[in-house]
């Protein structure tokens, strides 16, 4: 199932952060995170993924970091505080819409096959 462009826009900010809650990740890692973590759901490309760190970043919900010390330089992202509060906020909506949806009868399947 391919998710629509207007929900996925609301789903990745979300998504992302969450990705970096644990820890600093750099973007392809993200993008695979992403995918797998979502049984392909949330794919995401490079294309779209870079836009949207890069808004994150600005807003200071994120913080980036270079590392030089590879082969090649890599951007590693971490969040903020302010990110972390941002987090809190986003999942309190994700589940209130959630459960106001399945107070509608709008409920599926999630990844891993629960119910």
């Amino acid at each position: 199932m391919r998710i629509e462009r207007e929900l996925m826009r609301g789903a990745g900010p979300a998504a992302v952060l969450k990705l970096l809650e644990p820890g600093e990740r750099y973007g392809y890692e993200l993008v695979q995170r992403l995918a797998n973590q979502s049984e392909g759901l949330l794919t995401m490309g490079q294309s779209t993924l870079y836009p949207l760190l890069y808004n994150l970043e600005a807003k200071k919900l994120i913080a980036g970091r270079t590392d030089t010390a590879g082969t090649r330089p890599r951007r590693y992202y971490r969040l903020t505080a302010r990110g972390k509060r941002e987090l809190a906020k986003q999942q309190k909506q994700w589940e209130t819409v959630t459960a106001a949806m399945a107070a509608l009868g709008v409920t599926g399947p999630r990844p891993g096959g629960a119910a």
